[in-house]
């Protein structure tokens, strides 16, 4: 799932209530990195604000319909009955106007993915490395080459979190604010010894799937299988 917001507290707060709700979420506050993600492919929804500084909101929603069809779930503070007419003709599939309630953005997006799903099956598991690697969030289940992963939440949180977009470097910051939802004291030392301990159960492989970048942070090493 995609969060496309530009401040950064409402993002967070956003992106904390999709996960609390079971989803797996990447967020930004650029219009073109959320294009760049959309173009990857594996958007299951994108909850997007109009407002962007670096492109139209627009121009973003069209890219999410433009032969992808992922769901779109506006989250702006145009609340004039114009600008929904303009949102929904455009291909948005629901349109929340700021000050909104978290809670009832989740119920919506869970509204909005019963409906376009049409009560079909979930999303088949992801797979990386040649499909040596497999993510299925339905589960909750990793499973490498042909063994069963025995994560912890926040070992899986990480990966999920790294698997969101595969190669994109994610800084100590970002990964535990995804995974707890808030920063605290000592949070660096607390990544590294959850990677380690991730890198442990993946065994030999454990450091190229989980690359680190000097000075940076993290990032998945394995491609995703298309």
């Amino acid at each position: 799932m995609l969060v496309v917001e530009d401040d950064r507290e409402l993002r967070e707060l956003v992106r904390r209530y999709l996960e609390r709700a079971g989803h797996a979420v990447h967020s930004t506050g650029s219009g073109a990195e959320a294009i760049g993600v959309l173009a990857g492919g594996g958007v299951e929804l994108m909850v997007l604000d109009l407002g962007l500084p670096d492109v139209d909101g627009l121009d973003v929603l069209a890219a999410a319909r433009d032969g992808r069809e992922v769901p779109v779930v506006v989250l702006t503070a145009r609340a004039a009955v114009e600008d929904r007419i303009d949102g929904l003709r455009r291909g948005a599939d629901d349109y929340v106007t700021k000050p909104f309630s978290p809670t009832e953005l989740a119920l919506r997006v869970d509204a909005v993915l019963h409906r376009t799903r049409g009560g079909a099956a979930a999303s088949p598991a992801a797979t990386f490395g040649g499909a040596r690697l497999r993510l299925d969030e339905a589960r909750h289940e990793a499973v490498l080459d042909v063994d069963r992963l025995d994560l912890t939440p926040t070992e899986w949180g990480l990966l999920t979190a790294l698997a969101t977009v595969p190669g994109r470097v994610y800084s100590r910051y970002e990964l535990i604010n995804r995974i707890r939802g808030y920063e605290f004291p000592g949070y660096e030392r607390t990544v590294d010894s959850h990677v380690k301990n991730l890198r442990r159960k993946l065994g030999p492989d454990g450091v190229r799937i989980v690359e680190t970048v000097l000075g940076v942070g993290y990032r998945l090493g394995w491609s995703r299988d298309h």
